[in-house]
């Protein structure tokens, strides 16, 4: 009996696309943060662009990753310098000429005497020294090999400075090798006067040229001209570096160079190298230069290496400010930005860009008709819940209750609707089944019940509200620190009733120089604008508008102002204004109250300030309506007036 293989899952290493592992972005406390700033006046784009330069709780923003980075190219600035090749060459120089001397010293020999002679008379420079011990017989092996070591050096050095890699590559060279080096400079500089002169050989010459000499470019360039960018990007950077250094230094390395090796060779053809990569790629940066003052010494290969990882350090930075048009944040060179900082910094640009992504991919933001970026009917309902939540654990610690189940007393409508997260509502069990057979029924008469069947059976209440809420946009609000608390206000409001108590009719009223009635997308992103009047008035007789459309609902009005009416309307439809107020406009506002009251409208005043005047207005005001006034701090708003509102509902 041979044993079966049960079934099961098979796991194997993840290579690309989305890690299916990886936490999710936190969205929640972005789009927070994003509306936060969006009710302060600030733009949705400019408020994403903040998030991101900021950051999150976990994660680095783009500020901090730039302020890296400059610390970075301030490092590099200040601990080097690029006079290494020269200091080393000068120091095996004097190795040499000692060495030299300790063993013509014993040798009595006048051969002996006119070697001391020649060593004596060279030249004080480096280069023009080593020129002259070109064609020098040594009679020491230790001198000999230490002149030796200048050549390969120089050799090394000035590959390693245009090609990556190359002087680690060449530490102990040969002949043939030098050879090799010379043979794949030639055919390089054939390939690229053929590709400058646009002859049609070209993807012939350039395969045959990677078959021959791939090894000595790991970056496995894939046609002619990613070969060119990678050799004029380093190239530029030798010359940046070369640019850097003292005319004294430059003349110093150009003579040197010709000893590279021990041939002129390779200098020439360097040289030629240099002038067509210029040629091709003019775009490249090849006349700036950099200040380094540093005591730590860079060789010819690590000062190019320095100047390229500058200029990316550069890059970079240009990439995090997303300053320059239809900037995005999968510009970002994450390669690049691993080199230079690390994986941690990676890891927080990954995740900066992956929630810019999901904001736009989930529909949290969104392009107006004009083109500007707005906060999308799901980013507004996800930021009610939250006000609303602040605003109700407020309220529970001043003592007024949450009613967890408002909205769902009343008797069943017969409607019905798809089940929502947070719902509490009794499921409609019959057309809940009913879309489980529909979606699930098999051949065997199983039905599998999911999520989506859920329908909730809806109640229709036997008494609603209309309700009115006015709030104060006057100028005072924003220079007093009201502005966001006012608009978390309305917003924790509007989502308690497009939840909990759908059938209540809200508008929303804004008040400063003139009243108008605003929808909840354009109260968020309402600026706050300096002018003149607080139209009491206006709002009033909006309010009273919007009650008469409801003659079947239970009329309510909230008004939240920090300051006494200054501004009425006058009949040809002009704001009059006046401050101290006119007695026409205070008696014009008690004219609207007193309609209201007629309306069975009691009005709630949410007085924000301890101005006197207003103080006296708003309690005449209260009394003549047989509402009340409630005096919250800023923070206090929110929870004042959702708690006066189901006070409200409640006594329905």
């Amino acid at each position: 009996m041979s044993a079966s293989i049960p079934e099961g899952w098979s796991y194997g290493p993840w290579h690309d696309g989305p890690d299916p592992l990886k936490a999710p972005a936190d969205l929640r406390d972005a789009l927070d943060e994003i509306g936060r700033d969006v009710m302060n006046g600030s733009s949705p784009r400019s408020a994403l662009e903040e998030l991101l330069r900021r950051g999150t709780r976990n994660t680095q923003g783009l500020d901090d990753l730039s302020r890296r980075l400059w610390e970075r190219r301030r490092e590099i600035q200040r601990r080097h310098n690029l006079d290494g090749t020269l200091q080393e060459v000068q120091r095996l120089l004097n190795e040499a000429l000692e060495a030299e001397r300790r063993e013509l010293f014993p040798n009595p020999s006048d051969d002996a005497r006119f070697k001391e002679a020649e060593l004596d008379a060279l030249p004080s420079g480096t280069a023009a020294a080593v020129r002259e011990l070109a064609n020098y017989q040594w009679e020491s092996s230790e001198a000999r090999e230490k002149y030796e070591q200048i050549r390969e050096l120089l050799g090394r050095e000035l590959l390693g400075s245009r090609f990556e890699g190359m002087k680690e590559a060449l530490q102990q060279t040969t002949p043939e090798d030098i050879e090799a080096i010379n043979e794949m400079l030639a055919d390089l500089n054939a390939l690229l006067a053929a590709h400058a002169q646009g002859r049609p050989e070209v993807p012939q010459l350039f395969e045959e040229f990677m078959a021959d000499h791939g090894e000595f470019f790991p970056e496995n360039p894939r046609n002619v001209d990613e070969l060119i960018d990678v050799l004029a990007q380093r190239a530029a950077a030798a010359q940046r570096m070369l640019n850097s250094m003292t005319p004294e230094q430059r003349a110093e390395l150009a003579e040197l160079s010709q000893q590279a090796f021990g041939s002129p060779q390779l200098a020439q053809q360097l040289a030629q190298l240099d002038a067509q990569l210029q040629s091709l790629r003019p775009g490249e940066d090849w006349y700036s230069s950099e200040q380094m003052r540093g005591d730590d010494p860079l060789g010819l290969a690590e000062g190019a290496q320095a100047m390229s990882d500058l200029a990316e350090l550069d890059a970079l930075a240009e990439q995090l400010a997303q300053s320059y048009p239809g900037a995005r944040l999968e510009d970002i060179d994450l390669d690049a930005l691993t080199r230079q900082l690390g994986d941690e910094a990676t890891v927080d640009a990954r995740r900066l860009s992956e929630l810019e992504r999901q904001l736009r991919d989930q529909g949290l933001i969104e392009r107006a008709p004009d083109g500007s970026l707005r906060l999308s009917p799901k980013a507004l309902r996800q930021l009610g819940q939250t006000a609303l939540a602040d605003v109700l654990r407020t309220a529970r610690g001043s003592g007024e209750r949450d009613a967890a189940n408002a909205g769902a007393a009343g008797e069943l409508s017969g409607s019905s609707r798809p089940w929502e997260f947070g719902d509490t509502q009794p499921w409609d069990v019959p057309r809940t089944v009913r879309n489980a057979v529909l979606r699930s029924a098999s051949l065997d008469g199983s039905v599998k019940l999911d999520v989506a069947d859920v329908e909730i059976a809806e109640t229709e209440h036997r008494a609603r509200a209309a309700v009115a809420l006015l709030v104060d946009t006057s100028w005072s609000m924003v220079q007093e620190g009201r502005w966001l608390p006012m608009k978390r206000t309305a917003l924790a409001l509007h989502q308690l009733i497009s939840t909990r108590y759908r059938n209540d009719a809200l508008q929303l009223i804004t008040f400063g120089r003139y009243a108008g009635v605003v929808e909840l997308p354009q109260l968020i992103g309402m600026e706050g604008t300096w002018e003149q009047g607080t139209n009491a008035h206006h709002a009033l007789l909006l309010a009273g508008r919007h009650l008469r459309r409801h003659p079947d609902a239970q009329p309510v009005v909230l008004m939240v102002t920090d300051g006494e009416p200054t501004a009425h309307l006058e009949p040809d439809g002009t704001a009059e204004f006046s401050y101290p107020p006119e007695a026409a406009t205070l008696r014009k506002t008690i004219f609207e109250v007193d309609r209201l009251a007629k309306l069975g409208a009691s009005l709630t005043v949410f007085r924000l300030g301890d101005d006197p005047r207003l103080n006296a207005f708003v309690d005449l005001l209260a009394r003549r309506s047989g509402g009340r006034v409630l005096a919250p701090d800023a923070d206090g708003l929110g929870a004042a007036v959702v708690g006066d509102y189901l006070r409200t509902r409640r006594k329905l």
